[in-house]
């Protein structure tokens, strides 16, 4: 059975728009000092591409029926043997926690009815891995000028004693590189949820009308 306070509410997380990974970071921390569930059932899904071109549905900055182009995004997964995988994202629309199956459906949708360039791949870290690991310095988020392009947290960045910035290394789908599982989204879905296809809806043929970056 799932732990119902696994994370604060939706209104109470740490959350600061544009840097989905530390917001992602801030959840495992959560679970890790608060203990609400072992962090074995964790894992980190960082969902891209090697064109850095990945259409999310139902996404808050989303427009109607239209997906988000995100160069890449991150969400926290929960998967027990027991029971459904659920999606923590708190840049969706659909419930906090979701369950995977209708993420799947709704957000992810199908490779099938898309362009190859933005068919998604997904790296799959575990929780503990990731928080021991993970760093940036966020100067992703800096134009030349040297302004934001995006607000930063207001917290200081997160770094290891190894690093200061490897945000590249998770967000690659270079299985070679980095921690974790790379896996295709068919691969994906049939990992976590038994089912290699989430939905039947088809999906824009164009997959580009609304486009985000980070």
């Amino acid at each position: 059975m799932k732990t119902e306070n696994l994370t604060p509410s939706r209104e109470d997380c740490e959350y600061t728009s544009c840097y989905c990974e530390e917001n992602v970071w801030k959840l495992c921390d959560f679970v890790r000092t608060k203990r609400t569930a072992p962090l074995e059932q964790l894992f980190v899904v960082f969902i891209s591409n090697d064109n850095r071109m990945v259409p999310l549905w139902k996404q808050k900055s989303g427009r109607g029926d239209q997906p988000v182009i995100w160069d890449y995004h991150v969400v926290l997964l929960q998967a027990e043997l027991q029971s459904d995988a659920l999606i923590y994202d708190l840049d969706t629309e659909l419930p906090f926690p979701c369950s995977l199956k209708l993420y799947g459906a709704e957000a992810f949708r199908s490779d099938r009815h898309i362009r190859p360039e933005y068919h998604r791949k997904l790296r799959v870290v575990p929780a503990d891995i990731f928080l021991l690991n993970f760093a940036s310095d966020r100067s992703h988020m800096k134009n030349p000028d040297g302004t934001w392009k995006m607000p930063p947290p207001p917290y200081p960045p997160i770094h290891t004693a190894e690093s200061h910035m490897n945000l590249d290394d998770f967000i690659s789908m270079d299985p070679a590189v980095g921690w974790g599982t790379v896996y295709s989204l068919k691969q994906f879905l049939h990992r976590y949820t038994g089912n290699a296809s989430s939905s039947s809806s088809s999906s824009s043929s164009s997959a580009s009308s609304a486009a985000a970056s980070r």
